[in-house]
């Protein structure tokens, strides 16, 4: 096996988010003794990891939040299997597939697990595999990275953009048409996103996207289930209505910020997609078939 500075010729590749504070030494020591036929790398976020790794190569992710999110979305489209090593605060993405998140429980599974495709969705071409959001909720989804991340300077902005946000009137076409008015658009890939905040029953294994309408609509309400979710508590309820679309255009008046997984991306008019099998990850074997039919051609 030739080293990770050869493109294209590693067939397992161990990324390792070293910088990381739950990955510790021992941590560490129990990665490399785990996969010792695995090339191990240090994350970087300049590497190109898709001139690493053989096209149906594997590679298996240890770090946090941000680590397992930009190796999944980096290899978006490619035919690598990903084991995922959750070491983060929140885990959404593995959450939402049912991958533990004890480290040597997720150790088995990749080392015995099948790999599988699942959905990401895609906003004006931005991968994300948690939620998208248009409005007040993408801005909530930023606020909790910076209460998580104590950036209390971020924090004090994001917090003045929430009381000032306004009701936008929205146009929806594509696989669903309509009108109306809302502070929040949200299209979800997972059924929590950010710091744990509720926003739907989708999963990857669905072949579709969720859009949700009348999410925290009041400052106070999206406040209130913020808060519930850092603290890991129940939120409040809200009247919400989640709908089912592949994909959908959205126009605005005015035009709003748009984010995918918490980073500003662009603003409106913006086109959402759900894209089936966009990546594999590594799931148990006992879990039936794939969880649906892949798109021909």
């Amino acid at each position: 096996m030739s080293g990770a500075d050869d493109p294209g010729t590693v067939d397992r590749l161990l990324i390792v988010s070293t910088g990381a504070g739950s990955v510790t030494p021992d941590v560490e020591l129990r990665l490399r003794e785990a996969f010792p036929d695995y090339e191990l790398m240090e994350f970087d976020p300049e590497k190109d990891i898709r001139k690493l790794v053989a096209p149906e190569g594997t590679v298996v992710v240890a770090g946090g939040d941000g680590t397992v999110g930009f190796v999944l979305r980096a290899l978006a489209g490619s035919k690598v299997s990903i084991g995922i090593l959750s070491l983060g605060t929140f885990n959404n993405f593995a959450r939402s597939l049912q991958l533990p998140e004890d480290l040597d429980e997720a150790i088995e599974l990749v080392r015995k697990g099948t790999s599988r495709p699942v959905t990401l969705g895609r906003i004006d071409g931005h991968p994300f595999l948690e939620a998208s959001a248009l409005g007040l909720f993408g801005e909530a989804i930023a606020l909790g990275e910076a209460l998580k991340e104590g950036a209390f300077g971020e924090l004090a902005e994001r917090l003045r953009f929430l009381t000032g946000a306004r009701p936008f009137r929205y146009q929806l076409t594509g696989d669903l048409d309509g009108t109306g008015y809302a502070r929040s658009l949200v299209f979800a890939n997972t059924p929590t996103t950010g710091a744990r905040l509720e926003v739907g029953d989708v999963t990857p294994e669905d072949p579709y996207l969720e859009l949700s309408l009348g999410l925290a609509e009041r400052r106070s309400g999206l406040l209130g289930r913020l808060l519930a979710a850092v603290l890991r508590r129940k939120p409040p309820p809200d009247p919400q209505v989640n709908l089912h679309f592949r994909k959908l255009n959205v126009r605005t008046d005015p035009w709003v910020p748009a984010y995918a997984d918490g980073a500003e991306v662009g603003r409106t008019p913006v086109r959402v997609e759900a894209k089936p099998g966009a990546i594999r990850v590594i799931v148990p074997a006992d879990g039936g078939p794939p969880p649906f039919e892949l798109p021909r051609g």
